[in-house]
């Protein structure tokens, strides 16, 4: 099987101050989202609503040492919220499974991770 991680870009702003109802409705998305890797053949292997990104620290090396800074590395409009870490062998499905997401949060990024088993 492959392991791909599933990003969840979003707007913190927009969900701090979302009603519970709205809440609510996005955590049932997530549920259909994982019922439907189930029922397909696909395996969550992790993932996790992620912490604002006020609450990022940033590492830095610098000719005086570790540099460490409050906040994210980037400063943009979209964060990154969650992630999901799924394996599977097709990944055409779960690319369809996730236009459950899609739907819901706009947009989600798919990547493979690179394994380095056995180096060295």
């Amino acid at each position: 099987m492959t392991e791909y991680v599933i990003l969840l870009p979003g707007d913190e702003s927009v969900w701090e101050s979302a009603s519970a109802e709205h809440r609510q409705a996005m955590y049932a998305k997530h549920g259909e989202f994982a019922k439907l890797l189930e029922e397909r053949g696909h395996k969550i292997a992790g993932g996790n609503e992620l912490q604002n990104s006020r609450a990022a620290h940033t590492v830095r090396m610098s000719d005086g040492g570790v540099q460490i800074t409050d906040g994210p590395y980037a400063e943009s409009v979209e964060q990154v919220t969650g992630y999901y870490v799924v394996d599977t062998d097709d990944l055409d499905d779960l690319l369809q499974v996730c236009g459950v997401l899609a739907g819901a949060e706009g947009a989600v990024e798919v990547r493979g991770t690179v394994s380095h088993t056995g180096d060295a």
